[in-house]
Protein backbone atom coordinates (compact mmCIF):
# COMPACT_ATOMS: atom_id res chain seq x y z
CA UNK A 1 0.00 0.00 0.00
CA UNK A 2 1.46 3.34 -1.10
CA UNK A 3 2.17 5.86 1.83
CA UNK A 4 0.06 8.88 1.80
CA UNK A 5 0.11 12.27 2.91
CA UNK A 6 -2.31 13.16 6.17
CA UNK A 7 -5.61 15.08 5.91
CA UNK A 8 -4.85 17.76 8.60
CA UNK A 9 -7.22 16.74 11.37
CA UNK A 10 -8.09 20.56 13.21
CA UNK A 11 -7.06 20.45 16.94
CA UNK A 12 -8.19 22.51 19.86
CA UNK A 13 -5.46 24.15 20.82
CA UNK A 14 -4.03 22.62 23.80
CA UNK A 15 -3.60 25.72 26.09
CA UNK A 16 -7.04 25.20 26.93
CA UNK A 17 -5.30 22.92 29.61
CA UNK A 18 -3.14 26.10 30.95
CA UNK A 19 -4.03 27.57 33.83
CA UNK A 20 -4.46 31.19 32.54
CA UNK A 21 -5.82 32.32 29.27
CA UNK A 22 -4.58 35.64 27.53
CA UNK A 23 -7.30 38.34 27.12
CA UNK A 24 -8.34 41.46 28.97
CA UNK A 25 -11.52 42.83 30.72
CA UNK A 26 -13.74 40.98 33.62
CA UNK A 27 -16.95 43.17 33.26
CA UNK A 28 -20.13 42.25 31.53
CA UNK A 29 -20.20 44.92 29.19
CA UNK A 30 -17.35 46.99 27.88
CA UNK A 31 -17.75 49.02 24.64
CA UNK A 32 -17.75 47.06 21.80
CA UNK A 33 -17.27 48.00 18.31
CA UNK A 34 -17.98 47.32 14.60
CA UNK A 35 -21.33 45.89 13.63
CA UNK A 36 -20.82 43.01 10.78
CA UNK A 37 -22.94 40.95 9.15
CA UNK A 38 -26.14 40.54 8.66
CA UNK A 39 -28.65 38.75 11.48
CA UNK A 40 -32.49 38.39 10.43
CA UNK A 41 -33.84 40.29 13.85
CA UNK A 42 -33.63 43.61 15.06
CA UNK A 43 -30.18 44.95 15.70
CA UNK A 44 -29.63 45.61 19.64
CA UNK A 45 -26.87 47.55 21.46
CA UNK A 46 -23.86 45.16 22.54
CA UNK A 47 -23.55 47.48 25.03
CA UNK A 48 -26.84 46.78 26.50
CA UNK A 49 -28.12 43.20 25.84
CA UNK A 50 -31.15 41.71 28.22
CA UNK A 51 -29.76 39.56 30.28
CA UNK A 52 -32.06 37.12 30.07
CA UNK A 53 -31.77 36.63 26.70
CA UNK A 54 -27.88 36.42 26.35
CA UNK A 55 -25.26 33.83 27.21
CA UNK A 56 -21.66 34.91 28.43
CA UNK A 57 -18.98 32.28 27.60
CA UNK A 58 -15.72 31.75 28.07
CA UNK A 59 -12.57 29.41 28.05
CA UNK A 60 -11.53 30.09 24.05
CA UNK A 61 -10.45 32.40 23.28
CA UNK A 62 -7.05 33.93 24.22
CA UNK A 63 -7.02 37.58 23.04
CA UNK A 64 -8.58 39.93 20.65
CA UNK A 65 -10.41 37.75 17.65
CA UNK A 66 -7.43 37.87 14.73
CA UNK A 67 -10.54 36.47 11.97
CA UNK A 68 -13.66 35.43 11.09
CA UNK A 69 -12.09 32.77 8.66
CA UNK A 70 -13.48 28.94 8.45
CA UNK A 71 -10.46 28.05 7.08
CA UNK A 72 -8.24 28.70 9.93
CA UNK A 73 -9.94 26.25 12.08
CA UNK A 74 -6.97 26.51 14.45
CA UNK A 75 -7.07 30.07 15.39
CA UNK A 76 -10.96 31.81 13.97
CA UNK A 77 -13.10 34.01 16.64
CA UNK A 78 -15.23 31.49 18.88
CA UNK A 79 -18.19 30.54 16.57
CA UNK A 80 -16.84 31.13 13.07
CA UNK A 81 -17.47 27.23 12.21
CA UNK A 82 -20.50 25.98 13.81
CA UNK A 83 -22.39 29.16 15.01
CA UNK A 84 -21.75 31.03 11.95
CA UNK A 85 -20.47 28.58 9.00
CA UNK A 86 -21.89 25.10 8.99
CA UNK A 87 -20.94 21.81 7.89
CA UNK A 88 -22.54 19.15 5.92
CA UNK A 89 -23.19 16.66 9.09
CA UNK A 90 -22.59 16.79 12.68
CA UNK A 91 -21.69 13.99 14.51
CA UNK A 92 -23.31 12.71 17.62
CA UNK A 93 -20.78 11.43 20.26
CA UNK A 94 -23.79 9.13 22.13
CA UNK A 95 -24.80 7.77 19.38
CA UNK A 96 -21.77 7.21 16.77
CA UNK A 97 -23.22 8.20 14.05
CA UNK A 98 -23.24 11.06 11.44
CA UNK A 99 -26.22 13.36 11.67
CA UNK A 100 -27.32 15.46 8.67
CA UNK A 101 -27.36 18.97 8.32
CA UNK A 102 -26.48 20.99 5.73
CA UNK A 103 -26.93 17.75 3.81
CA UNK A 104 -29.67 15.61 3.89
CA UNK A 105 -28.30 12.50 3.44
CA UNK A 106 -25.25 10.65 1.55
CA UNK A 107 -24.19 7.61 0.77
CA UNK A 108 -21.04 5.55 -1.69
CA UNK A 109 -22.89 4.36 -4.95
CA UNK A 110 -19.78 2.83 -5.94
CA UNK A 111 -16.29 1.45 -4.33
CA UNK A 112 -15.16 4.73 -5.56
CA UNK A 113 -18.57 7.26 -5.79
CA UNK A 114 -20.07 9.28 -3.07
CA UNK A 115 -23.23 10.89 -3.68
CA UNK A 116 -24.37 14.21 -1.28
CA UNK A 117 -27.82 15.55 -1.37
CA UNK A 118 -28.26 18.80 0.42
CA UNK A 119 -31.09 20.16 1.89
CA UNK A 120 -33.71 22.45 -0.30
CA UNK A 121 -34.15 25.92 0.91
CA UNK A 122 -31.59 27.00 3.12
CA UNK A 123 -30.34 30.34 2.17
CA UNK A 124 -26.98 32.26 2.80
CA UNK A 125 -27.23 35.46 5.33
CA UNK A 126 -26.99 37.75 2.57
CA UNK A 127 -30.12 35.81 0.79
CA UNK A 128 -28.78 33.96 -1.81
CA UNK A 129 -29.73 30.12 -2.26
CA UNK A 130 -27.10 27.57 -0.75
CA UNK A 131 -26.31 25.16 -3.85
CA UNK A 132 -24.63 22.10 -4.54
CA UNK A 133 -21.77 24.32 -5.87
CA UNK A 134 -20.76 26.19 -2.80
CA UNK A 135 -20.28 23.04 -1.30
CA UNK A 136 -18.13 21.88 -4.77
CA UNK A 137 -16.63 25.37 -4.42
CA UNK A 138 -15.47 24.95 -1.12
CA UNK A 139 -14.00 21.21 -1.65
CA UNK A 140 -12.44 22.60 -4.50
CA UNK A 141 -10.36 25.11 -2.76
CA UNK A 142 -8.28 21.87 -0.91
CA UNK A 143 -6.37 22.15 -4.68
CA UNK A 144 -4.89 25.21 -3.20
CA UNK A 145 -1.49 23.86 -1.72
CA UNK A 146 -1.54 26.04 1.70
CA UNK A 147 -5.32 24.74 2.42
CA UNK A 148 -5.26 22.64 5.75
CA UNK A 149 -7.35 19.77 3.52
CA UNK A 150 -4.80 20.19 0.69
CA UNK A 151 -4.25 16.19 1.10
CA UNK A 152 -7.44 15.20 0.58
CA UNK A 153 -6.78 15.87 -3.65
CA UNK A 154 -4.11 12.63 -3.09
CA UNK A 155 -7.53 10.36 -3.30
CA UNK A 156 -10.12 12.69 -4.33
CA UNK A 157 -10.45 12.95 -8.31
CA UNK A 158 -13.15 15.38 -8.79
CA UNK A 159 -15.93 16.74 -7.10
CA UNK A 160 -19.10 18.22 -9.01
CA UNK A 161 -22.14 19.85 -8.70
CA UNK A 162 -24.53 17.29 -10.77
CA UNK A 163 -27.91 19.86 -10.20
CA UNK A 164 -28.53 21.95 -7.42
CA UNK A 165 -29.43 19.86 -4.52
CA UNK A 166 -26.53 17.12 -5.50
CA UNK A 167 -22.90 16.44 -5.15
CA UNK A 168 -20.87 13.82 -6.42
CA UNK A 169 -17.48 12.73 -5.25
CA UNK A 170 -15.02 10.77 -6.95
CA UNK A 171 -11.95 8.87 -5.78
CA UNK A 172 -9.04 6.77 -6.49
CA UNK A 173 -9.79 4.97 -3.04
CA UNK A 174 -12.18 5.05 -0.54
CA UNK A 175 -10.89 6.09 2.51
CA UNK A 176 -14.17 5.65 4.57
CA UNK A 177 -12.54 7.22 8.21
CA UNK A 178 -11.00 10.27 6.79
CA UNK A 179 -14.31 10.76 4.49
CA UNK A 180 -16.65 10.70 7.60
CA UNK A 181 -14.18 13.08 9.64
CA UNK A 182 -14.17 15.43 6.47
CA UNK A 183 -18.09 15.20 6.08
CA UNK A 184 -18.74 16.50 9.51
CA UNK A 185 -15.80 18.89 9.95
CA UNK A 186 -15.47 21.11 6.48
CA UNK A 187 -17.22 24.41 7.04
CA UNK A 188 -18.80 25.27 3.49
CA UNK A 189 -18.22 28.61 2.27
CA UNK A 190 -20.23 30.97 -0.25
CA UNK A 191 -18.95 30.31 -3.98
CA UNK A 192 -20.66 33.72 -4.98
CA UNK A 193 -18.58 35.53 -2.40
CA UNK A 194 -15.38 33.70 -2.14
CA UNK A 195 -14.80 33.24 -6.20
CA UNK A 196 -12.58 35.54 -6.93
CA UNK A 197 -9.65 35.44 -3.85
CA UNK A 198 -6.37 34.40 -4.12
CA UNK A 199 -5.23 31.67 -2.36
CA UNK A 200 -3.13 33.89 0.54
CA UNK A 201 -6.67 35.49 0.93
CA UNK A 202 -8.62 32.13 1.39
CA UNK A 203 -6.20 30.80 3.71
CA UNK A 204 -5.07 34.34 5.32
CA UNK A 205 -7.86 36.76 5.11
CA UNK A 206 -9.29 38.02 8.21
CA UNK A 207 -13.32 37.40 6.06
CA UNK A 208 -14.48 40.69 8.51
CA UNK A 209 -18.10 40.60 7.48
CA UNK A 210 -18.74 36.92 6.85
CA UNK A 211 -22.38 35.71 4.28
CA UNK A 212 -22.91 32.42 5.91
CA UNK A 213 -25.80 29.98 6.63
CA UNK A 214 -25.54 29.56 10.58
CA UNK A 215 -28.03 30.55 13.08
CA UNK A 216 -25.82 33.47 14.46
CA UNK A 217 -23.92 36.21 12.90
CA UNK A 218 -21.11 38.64 14.43
CA UNK A 219 -22.81 41.43 15.64
CA UNK A 220 -19.69 43.26 17.09
CA UNK A 221 -16.00 42.86 18.43
CA UNK A 222 -13.57 44.38 20.91
CA UNK A 223 -10.47 43.63 22.11
CA UNK A 224 -11.63 41.09 24.55
CA UNK A 225 -14.52 39.65 23.29
CA UNK A 226 -17.48 38.53 20.01
CA UNK A 227 -20.51 39.28 20.40
CA UNK A 228 -23.08 36.74 18.13
CA UNK A 229 -26.82 37.40 17.29
CA UNK A 230 -29.13 34.84 16.66
CA UNK A 231 -30.65 34.68 13.10
CA UNK A 232 -34.51 34.82 13.19
CA UNK A 233 -34.47 33.59 9.66
CA UNK A 234 -32.30 30.61 10.19
CA UNK A 235 -32.97 27.39 8.12
CA UNK A 236 -32.86 25.02 10.86
CA UNK A 237 -35.97 26.01 12.69
CA UNK A 238 -37.76 24.33 10.40
CA UNK A 239 -35.91 21.74 8.22
CA UNK A 240 -34.19 20.65 11.54
CA UNK A 241 -37.34 22.10 14.26
CA UNK A 242 -34.39 23.78 16.38
CA UNK A 243 -33.41 26.38 17.85
CA UNK A 244 -30.71 28.23 19.69
CA UNK A 245 -32.54 29.44 22.86
CA UNK A 246 -29.63 32.63 24.00
CA UNK A 247 -30.38 35.49 21.57
CA UNK A 248 -27.02 37.02 22.06
CA UNK A 249 -23.82 35.00 22.90
CA UNK A 250 -21.15 37.21 24.52
CA UNK A 251 -17.44 35.38 24.55
CA UNK A 252 -15.05 36.83 26.67
CA UNK A 253 -11.35 36.66 26.86
CA UNK A 254 -10.79 35.95 30.53
CA UNK A 255 -6.93 36.68 31.67
CA UNK A 256 -6.89 33.93 34.03
CA UNK A 257 -8.99 31.17 35.95
CA UNK A 258 -9.20 32.89 38.67
CA UNK A 259 -10.70 35.74 36.57
CA UNK A 260 -13.29 33.56 35.36
CA UNK A 261 -14.10 31.83 38.23
CA UNK A 262 -15.10 35.16 39.62
CA UNK A 263 -17.19 35.94 36.89
CA UNK A 264 -18.80 32.85 37.52
CA UNK A 265 -19.84 33.66 40.72
CA UNK A 266 -20.85 36.95 40.60
CA UNK A 267 -22.87 35.46 37.83
CA UNK A 268 -20.73 37.85 35.12
CA UNK A 269 -20.33 34.24 33.40
CA UNK A 270 -22.77 31.33 32.23
CA UNK A 271 -20.52 28.77 31.04
CA UNK A 272 -16.88 28.47 31.01
CA UNK A 273 -14.67 26.36 29.04
CA UNK A 274 -11.34 26.99 31.20
CA UNK A 275 -9.90 24.28 33.43
CA UNK A 276 -10.89 25.51 37.16
CA UNK A 277 -9.09 24.06 39.61
CA UNK A 278 -10.61 23.36 43.23
CA UNK A 279 -14.01 23.25 40.55
CA UNK A 280 -15.33 20.17 43.35
CA UNK A 281 -15.72 22.35 45.98
CA UNK A 282 -17.95 24.85 44.00
CA UNK A 283 -20.24 22.48 42.30
CA UNK A 284 -20.73 20.68 45.98
CA UNK A 285 -21.30 24.10 47.73
CA UNK A 286 -24.26 26.14 47.22
CA UNK A 287 -22.67 28.51 44.51
CA UNK A 288 -25.69 27.45 41.43
CA UNK A 289 -22.50 25.65 39.48
CA UNK A 290 -23.26 22.45 37.79
CA UNK A 291 -20.92 20.23 35.52
CA UNK A 292 -21.49 17.37 33.64
CA UNK A 293 -21.35 14.40 36.86
CA UNK A 294 -21.62 15.39 40.21
CA UNK A 295 -18.97 13.26 41.30
CA UNK A 296 -14.84 12.65 40.01
CA UNK A 297 -14.33 13.30 37.45
CA UNK A 298 -16.80 16.04 37.26
CA UNK A 299 -16.29 16.39 33.06
CA UNK A 300 -16.35 14.39 30.15
CA UNK A 301 -13.37 13.37 28.41
CA UNK A 302 -12.16 15.05 25.15
CA UNK A 303 -9.11 13.91 24.50
CA UNK A 304 -5.56 11.90 25.85
CA UNK A 305 -2.78 13.65 27.24
CA UNK A 306 0.53 10.92 26.22
CA UNK A 307 4.08 10.96 27.32
CA UNK A 308 6.51 11.46 24.33
CA UNK A 309 9.77 9.71 23.90
CA UNK A 310 11.79 10.73 21.22
CA UNK A 311 12.31 7.35 19.49
CA UNK A 312 15.55 8.44 17.79
CA UNK A 313 17.64 9.37 21.17
CA UNK A 314 19.24 7.12 23.41
CA UNK A 315 17.65 5.26 25.42
CA UNK A 316 14.35 6.12 24.11
CA UNK A 317 14.79 4.14 20.81
CA UNK A 318 14.39 0.87 22.86
CA UNK A 319 11.43 -0.38 23.35
CA UNK A 320 12.36 -2.05 26.95
CA UNK A 321 13.26 1.45 28.22
CA UNK A 322 10.43 2.64 26.69
CA UNK A 323 8.06 0.40 28.52
CA UNK A 324 10.05 0.50 31.66
CA UNK A 325 9.75 4.12 31.58
CA UNK A 326 5.55 3.32 31.23
CA UNK A 327 5.45 1.17 33.83
CA UNK A 328 7.41 3.67 36.28
CA UNK A 329 4.79 6.44 36.09
CA UNK A 330 2.62 6.86 38.66
CA UNK A 331 -0.54 8.34 36.96
CA UNK A 332 -2.84 7.84 40.04
CA UNK A 333 -0.91 10.20 42.12
CA UNK A 334 -1.14 13.14 39.18
CA UNK A 335 -4.91 12.24 38.47
CA UNK A 336 -5.43 12.64 42.45
CA UNK A 337 -3.05 15.40 43.69
CA UNK A 338 -2.34 17.69 40.89
CA UNK A 339 -6.16 17.40 39.02
CA UNK A 340 -8.06 16.89 42.31
CA UNK A 341 -9.61 14.00 40.34
CA UNK A 342 -11.27 16.34 37.70
CA UNK A 343 -9.33 13.77 35.11
CA UNK A 344 -9.35 10.37 34.53
CA UNK A 345 -6.48 8.14 34.19
CA UNK A 346 -6.31 6.98 31.01
CA UNK A 347 -6.48 3.00 29.60
CA UNK A 348 -3.26 1.63 28.87
CA UNK A 349 -4.24 1.65 24.96
CA UNK A 350 -5.03 5.73 24.99
CA UNK A 351 -8.20 5.40 23.82
CA UNK A 352 -11.17 7.39 25.46
CA UNK A 353 -13.74 6.18 27.10
CA UNK A 354 -16.45 6.89 24.19
CA UNK A 355 -14.10 4.47 22.41
CA UNK A 356 -13.86 1.42 24.48
CA UNK A 357 -15.97 -0.59 22.04
CA UNK A 358 -12.39 -0.61 20.13
CA UNK A 359 -10.60 -1.97 23.23
CA UNK A 360 -9.02 -5.84 23.22
CA UNK A 361 -9.26 -6.71 26.63
CA UNK A 362 -7.52 -9.80 25.98
CA UNK A 363 -4.07 -8.08 24.85
CA UNK A 364 -4.46 -5.55 27.61
CA UNK A 365 -4.42 -8.14 30.14
CA UNK A 366 -1.73 -10.46 28.22
CA UNK A 367 0.34 -7.00 27.36
CA UNK A 368 -0.64 -3.80 28.60
CA UNK A 369 1.48 -1.93 31.76
CA UNK A 370 0.11 -0.55 35.10
CA UNK A 371 2.37 1.91 37.01
CA UNK A 372 4.80 -0.67 39.76
CA UNK A 373 8.02 0.62 40.70
CA UNK A 374 9.61 -2.91 41.39
CA UNK A 375 8.57 -4.23 37.41
CA UNK A 376 10.00 -1.15 36.02
CA UNK A 377 13.33 -1.96 38.52
CA UNK A 378 12.99 -5.62 36.70
CA UNK A 379 12.69 -4.31 32.70
CA UNK A 380 15.40 -1.88 33.22
CA UNK A 381 17.47 -4.60 34.74
CA UNK A 382 16.84 -7.59 31.86
CA UNK A 383 17.12 -4.93 29.45
CA UNK A 384 21.22 -3.89 30.65
CA UNK A 385 20.97 -0.68 32.13
CA UNK A 386 22.43 -1.00 35.41
CA UNK A 387 23.58 1.70 38.35
CA UNK A 388 26.93 1.43 37.82
CA UNK A 389 28.42 4.11 40.08
CA UNK A 390 25.86 3.99 43.00
CA UNK A 391 24.27 7.55 42.67
CA UNK A 392 20.75 6.13 42.21
CA UNK A 393 20.06 6.39 38.32
CA UNK A 394 20.46 3.32 35.81
CA UNK A 395 23.11 4.54 32.64
CA UNK A 396 23.28 3.56 29.06
CA UNK A 397 24.17 0.07 28.59
CA UNK A 398 27.66 1.01 27.29
CA UNK A 399 27.72 2.85 30.99
CA UNK A 400 27.08 6.48 29.72
CA UNK A 401 25.17 8.65 31.56
CA UNK A 402 20.85 8.59 31.56
CA UNK A 403 19.83 12.48 32.16
CA UNK A 404 16.27 13.06 30.47
CA UNK A 405 14.45 16.24 30.25
CA UNK A 406 10.55 16.80 30.42
CA UNK A 407 9.38 19.71 28.50
CA UNK A 408 5.75 21.17 28.92
CA UNK A 409 5.04 24.59 28.31
CA UNK A 410 5.85 27.55 31.04
CA UNK A 411 2.79 28.43 32.88
CA UNK A 412 0.59 25.65 32.22
CA UNK A 413 0.86 24.91 35.75
CA UNK A 414 -1.23 21.60 35.84
CA UNK A 415 1.41 20.47 32.93
CA UNK A 416 4.36 21.48 35.11
CA UNK A 417 3.36 19.94 38.22
CA UNK A 418 2.52 16.75 36.33
CA UNK A 419 6.19 17.00 35.17
CA UNK A 420 7.21 17.17 38.73
CA UNK A 421 5.35 14.41 39.48
CA UNK A 422 6.48 12.27 36.85
CA UNK A 423 10.06 12.70 37.70
CA UNK A 424 9.42 11.88 41.23
CA UNK A 425 8.06 8.59 40.34
CA UNK A 426 10.63 7.51 37.69
CA UNK A 427 13.80 8.50 40.20
CA UNK A 428 12.13 5.50 42.29
CA UNK A 429 12.30 3.14 39.54
CA UNK A 430 16.32 4.61 38.77
CA UNK A 431 15.85 6.96 35.53
CA UNK A 432 16.84 10.43 35.85
CA UNK A 433 13.94 12.60 34.49
CA UNK A 434 14.12 16.74 34.83
CA UNK A 435 11.48 18.68 33.97
CA UNK A 436 11.80 22.02 31.85
CA UNK A 437 9.62 24.25 31.41
CA UNK A 438 10.49 26.31 27.95
CA UNK A 439 7.45 28.82 26.68
CA UNK A 440 5.12 27.64 24.51
CA UNK A 441 6.30 28.84 21.13
CA UNK A 442 10.44 27.54 22.06
CA UNK A 443 8.14 23.79 22.82
CA UNK A 444 6.82 23.75 19.61
CA UNK A 445 10.06 24.58 18.12
CA UNK A 446 11.69 21.90 19.55
CA UNK A 447 9.04 19.47 19.06
CA UNK A 448 8.84 20.36 15.46
CA UNK A 449 12.65 19.92 14.99
CA UNK A 450 13.36 16.79 17.01
CA UNK A 451 15.21 18.62 20.05
CA UNK A 452 13.99 17.07 22.98
CA UNK A 453 13.85 13.88 25.02
CA UNK A 454 10.60 13.87 26.54
CA UNK A 455 7.19 15.97 26.60
CA UNK A 456 3.81 15.91 27.44
CA UNK A 457 1.27 16.21 24.59
CA UNK A 458 -2.53 16.29 23.78
CA UNK A 459 -3.02 17.39 20.07
CA UNK A 460 -5.82 14.89 18.99
CA UNK A 461 -9.50 15.40 20.25
CA UNK A 462 -12.61 12.47 20.26
CA UNK A 463 -13.64 12.22 16.72
CA UNK A 464 -15.70 9.96 15.06
CA UNK A 465 -13.38 6.31 14.92
CA UNK A 466 -10.05 5.88 16.70
CA UNK A 467 -8.31 5.92 13.34
CA UNK A 468 -7.16 9.76 14.16
CA UNK A 469 -5.84 8.33 17.19
CA UNK A 470 -3.61 5.94 15.51
CA UNK A 471 -2.87 8.12 12.51
CA UNK A 472 -0.98 10.50 15.08
CA UNK A 473 0.56 7.47 16.83
CA UNK A 474 2.08 5.84 13.75
CA UNK A 475 1.98 8.45 10.70
CA UNK A 476 4.74 7.67 8.27
CA UNK A 477 6.93 9.09 6.55
CA UNK A 478 8.85 10.83 9.66
CA UNK A 479 9.97 14.10 8.17
CA UNK A 480 12.76 16.61 9.29
CA UNK A 481 9.96 18.68 10.88
CA UNK A 482 6.80 16.61 12.27
CA UNK A 483 4.15 19.56 13.01
CA UNK A 484 0.99 17.52 14.03
CA UNK A 485 1.43 13.65 14.32
CA UNK A 486 4.12 11.53 15.47
CA UNK A 487 6.54 13.48 17.56
CA UNK A 488 8.03 10.64 18.79
CA UNK A 489 9.16 9.81 14.92
CA UNK A 490 8.58 6.31 15.50
CA UNK A 491 8.75 3.91 12.39
CA UNK A 492 7.03 1.02 11.97
CA UNK A 493 5.97 0.24 8.56
CA UNK A 494 3.55 -2.63 9.81
CA UNK A 495 1.79 -0.24 12.11
CA UNK A 496 1.36 2.28 9.36
CA UNK A 497 0.21 -0.11 7.09
CA UNK A 498 -2.27 -1.39 8.96
CA UNK A 499 -3.42 2.43 10.07
CA UNK A 500 -3.84 2.40 6.08
CA UNK A 501 -6.15 -0.68 5.96
CA UNK A 502 -8.24 0.89 9.05
CA UNK A 503 -8.72 3.82 7.19
CA UNK A 504 -10.17 1.87 4.23
CA UNK A 505 -12.61 0.00 6.63
CA UNK A 506 -16.36 1.41 6.56
CA UNK A 507 -17.20 2.87 9.66
CA UNK A 508 -20.16 1.22 10.27
CA UNK A 509 -18.15 -1.71 10.02
CA UNK A 510 -17.66 -2.37 14.20
CA UNK A 511 -16.13 -6.05 13.63
CA UNK A 512 -13.46 -5.29 10.99
CA UNK A 513 -12.20 -1.93 12.80
CA UNK A 514 -11.94 -4.14 15.97
CA UNK A 515 -9.89 -6.66 13.88
CA UNK A 516 -7.02 -3.83 12.75
CA UNK A 517 -7.23 -1.80 16.30
CA UNK A 518 -6.54 -5.20 18.32
CA UNK A 519 -3.19 -5.32 15.97
CA UNK A 520 -2.33 -2.47 16.24
CA UNK A 521 -2.53 -1.95 20.08
CA UNK A 522 -0.48 -4.91 20.33
CA UNK A 523 1.79 -2.87 18.56
CA UNK A 524 1.76 -0.52 20.62
CA UNK A 525 2.30 -2.87 23.49
CA UNK A 526 5.19 -3.88 21.94
CA UNK A 527 6.92 -0.78 21.63
CA UNK A 528 5.60 2.03 23.32
CA UNK A 529 6.21 4.46 20.97
CA UNK A 530 4.02 6.93 23.17
CA UNK A 531 2.50 6.33 26.64
CA UNK A 532 -0.63 7.43 27.65
CA UNK A 533 -1.25 8.93 30.90
CA UNK A 534 -4.70 10.78 31.72
CA UNK A 535 -8.19 11.53 30.06
CA UNK A 536 -8.43 15.71 30.08
CA UNK A 537 -11.47 16.68 30.59
CA UNK A 538 -14.19 18.66 28.69
CA UNK A 539 -13.63 21.56 30.82
CA UNK A 540 -17.51 23.20 31.50
CA UNK A 541 -18.62 24.78 34.87
CA UNK A 542 -22.28 26.12 34.23
CA UNK A 543 -23.98 29.07 36.17
CA UNK A 544 -27.02 28.06 36.79
CA UNK A 545 -28.21 31.85 37.20
CA UNK A 546 -30.01 32.95 33.61
CA UNK A 547 -30.16 29.69 32.08
CA UNK A 548 -30.86 25.54 32.84
CA UNK A 549 -31.27 22.16 31.32
CA UNK A 550 -27.37 21.92 31.06
CA UNK A 551 -25.62 18.91 30.02
CA UNK A 552 -25.82 16.15 32.90
CA UNK A 553 -25.38 12.50 33.10
CA UNK A 554 -28.23 12.74 35.36
CA UNK A 555 -32.08 12.22 34.41
CA UNK A 556 -33.08 13.79 31.35
CA UNK A 557 -31.03 16.40 31.11
CA UNK A 558 -28.85 16.75 27.63
CA UNK A 559 -26.10 14.07 27.13
CA UNK A 560 -24.12 16.75 24.76
CA UNK A 561 -21.06 18.61 25.50
CA UNK A 562 -21.47 22.65 26.87
CA UNK A 563 -18.63 23.53 25.28
CA UNK A 564 -17.55 26.66 22.81
CA UNK A 565 -14.08 25.00 22.19
CA UNK A 566 -13.37 25.31 18.39
CA UNK A 567 -14.91 22.22 16.21
CA UNK A 568 -16.69 21.10 19.16
CA UNK A 569 -19.82 22.78 17.71
CA UNK A 570 -20.42 19.45 15.48
CA UNK A 571 -19.84 17.44 18.05
CA UNK A 572 -22.35 18.52 20.32
CA UNK A 573 -22.02 21.97 21.53
CA UNK A 574 -24.19 23.72 19.01
CA UNK A 575 -27.52 21.14 20.34
CA UNK A 576 -26.41 22.03 23.73
CA UNK A 577 -27.42 25.81 22.91
CA UNK A 578 -30.82 24.41 21.52
CA UNK A 579 -31.33 22.90 24.70
CA UNK A 580 -31.23 25.30 27.33
CA UNK A 581 -33.92 27.05 28.69
CA UNK A 582 -34.33 30.35 30.95
CA UNK A 583 -34.06 29.89 34.44
CA UNK A 584 -37.02 31.16 35.78
CA UNK A 585 -39.13 29.43 33.53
Amino acid sequence: MRIRARILIPVVAAGLLATACTGGGSTPNPPASQAQGRSGAASADPNQLPRNETLYTTGTQWGPPLNYNPIREWDSAVGTKGLVYETLFHYDTNAAKLVPWLAESGSWTDDTTYELKLRQGVKWSDGQPFTAKDVAYTFELGKMETIPFHNLWDWLESVKATDDQTVTFTFSEANYQQWDYMLYSRAIVPEHVWKDRSEKEVLDGTNDNPVATGAYTFMSKDQDRVVLQRRDDWWGKTALSMEPKPRYIVDIATPSNEVAMGMLLQKGLDLSNNFLPGVANLVQGNFGLTTYYKEPPYMLSANTAWLVPNTTKKPMDDPAFRKALASSIDVKKIVESVYGNLVKASSPTGLLPQWDEYVDQNVVSASGFAFDTGKAKKLLADAGYKDGDGDGFVENKDGSKISLTLIVPSGWTDWMESARSIATSAKAAGIQVTPDFPDFNALVEKRTEGDFDLLINNERQLSNSPYTYYEYMFQLPVRKQQNTVNFARYENDKAWDLVQQLDQVKTDDTAGMQKIISQLQQIHFDDMPIIPLWYNGLWAQHSTSTWKNWPAAEGSAPKTGAVMWRNWFELGGFETLTQLQPAGS
